[in-house]
């Protein structure tokens, strides 16, 4: 990635990104949202959606407009509207809290909040797939992009489902009054935004960044595209089989254990163990021998993936899945998506510092590593706390213990604070012996806003 164009808003969408998870995980911690309000409860709807698009869009948004540059060998193409899709997402996102809370009775207003949100999100999304998918048009892409472009069909889906549930519930599409989009919509929107969009998005991802910071093999191997397809087909089916596509076309809805589901999690189950397959094989065939904490880190979250298929499926097998479906998404969101868009972090914002602040100088003057931004020992313990505070959280969510989960959410909202504060460290450099910190020619990055032309 040296020599790469670094994109100019991308410290921004991570910076937003951290504030919404911090502020998500404290809710958590004291009492608010799931599991001391119903899953369907306003004052939920507002915390998964600080964590959903506050938290993980933003973190995903930011790293696409840096990496799929890489991905394509590619400049990114109307760079310019970053800005205005984290405008409209950040607006889009404020609307759509602010409305949560008039639902949950907060306050009162005669604004259509949820309106104002049904129109500012998607557009924001818009623009996003517009750039990204704008970059991404050409020749034949190599796999990882394959997996973005699809992650980016997914976002669009889940874009539109979830302003149409603004609209309906600002009463601005009476002639869908009758629909109950709940049971109708809500899992299409679910599986859309957390496995298509979030986790196949972060899949294709991972095999260029973990091969790039392990210096693995990364030419494309056959069970990496059974992956990609085993996925594509359980999206597929999903959508299909879903009740509101039955809805739409005027037939029976299907069953839960109806064969194209049944389909959708064997497929979906099958392309998660081939991605383990290849996770080994980039471990094991690395020529780097110390596994960076990025990489360490970074086990644990693919550990709470493979965990969230094995739980899945043994409360599909116990019909038990609706009583425990909170417990399996918290793993999914902190476990698996939320330890990769932190350990990865780790890696990432002191390698885009590195380049601010060293590149021009690369060759010339002799500079700090990349290494050198962190200190590994100390963040490794704030990785472990983390990951043993989401383990904790779901098994309190599992035995229906909301005050236990109380102090699990606050081990992790502790560990992800120090982990904050290392990535703030690392941009400001003052990890860096001081007498190497700044050689002639060299100047330190700003916190999280671009620098001017």
């Amino acid at each position: 990635m040296i020599g790469t164009a670094l994109s100019r808003w991308t410290m921004s969408y991570f910076t937003a990104a951290l504030v919404f998870l911090v502020g998500a995980q404290a809710l958590m911690v004291v009492g608010y949202g799931f599991p001391a309000a119903p899953v369907e409860a306003p004052e939920t709807l507002l915390l998964v959606h600080m964590v959903t698009i506050g938290w993980l869009s933003l973190l995903m948004c930011g790293a696409l407009f840096q990496f799929v540059p890489v991905l394509i060998a590619r400049p990114l193409r109307w760079g310019w509207l970053a800005l205005p899709a984290l405008i409209c997402l950040l607006a889009g996102l404020a609307f759509l809290l602010a409305g949560f809370l008039q639902l949950a009775g907060a306050f009162e207003t005669a604004v259509p909040l949820l309106a104002f949100a049904g129109a500012l999100l998607p557009a924001g999304f818009l623009l996003v797939a517009g750039v990204l998918g704008g970059t991404l048009w050409g020749d034949r892409l190599p796999l990882p992009a394959r997996f973005v472009a699809v992650g980016l069909s997914c976002a669009l889906v889940t874009a539109t489902l979830g302003a149409l549930f603004t609209l309906m519930l600002s009463g601005m599409l009476p002639g869908l009054a009758e629909i109950d989009f709940r049971t109708q919509a809500l899992p299409v929107h679910i599986a859309m935004g957390l496995a298509g969009w979030l986790s196949f998005t972060a899949i294709g991802v991972s095999y260029r960044l973990l091969p790039m910071f392990m210096l693995s093999p990364d030419r494309e191997r056959r069970s990496s595209r059974a992956v990609w397809w085993s996925g594509v087909a359980a999206l597929l089916l999903t959508v299909s089989a879903s009740p509101i596509a039955a809805l739409l076309a005027r037939v029976e809805l299907p069953e839960a254990d109806s064969p194209a589901m049944v389909s959708a999690v064997l497929f979906g189950v099958s392309s998660l163990g081939l991605y383990g397959l290849d996770l080994a094989f980039f471990y094991r065939h690395r020529k780097r021998r110390t596994v960076e904490l990025n990489s360490r880190a970074a086990q644990g979250a693919f550990l709470a993936l493979a965990l969230s298929a094995v739980l899945l499926l043994a409360l599909l097998a116990t019909g038990t899945l609706e009583q425990h479906v909170g417990a399996l998404l918290y793993l999914v969101a902190f476990g698996w998506l939320t330890g990769l868009g932190l350990s990865q972090l780790y890696k990432i914002v002191p390698f885009l510092t590195w380049l601010e602040c060293y590149g021009p100088i690369m060759g010339k003057k002799p500079t700090p590593r990349v290494q050198d931004l962190v200190i590994e020992r100390r963040g490794s313990i704030w990785f472990g706390l983390y990951f043993l505070g989401v383990a904790a959280g779901t098994e309190t969510l599992l035995v229906d213990r909301p005050d236990l989960f109380r102090i699990a959410a606050a081990m992790a909202l502790l560990a992800t604070l120090a982990i904050v504060v290392e990535l703030v460290l690392a941009r400001r450099l003052t990890n860096v012996p001081e007498d190497k910190r700044l050689p002639e020619g060299a100047s330190r990055s700003s916190l999280f806003l671009p620098r001017p032309h």
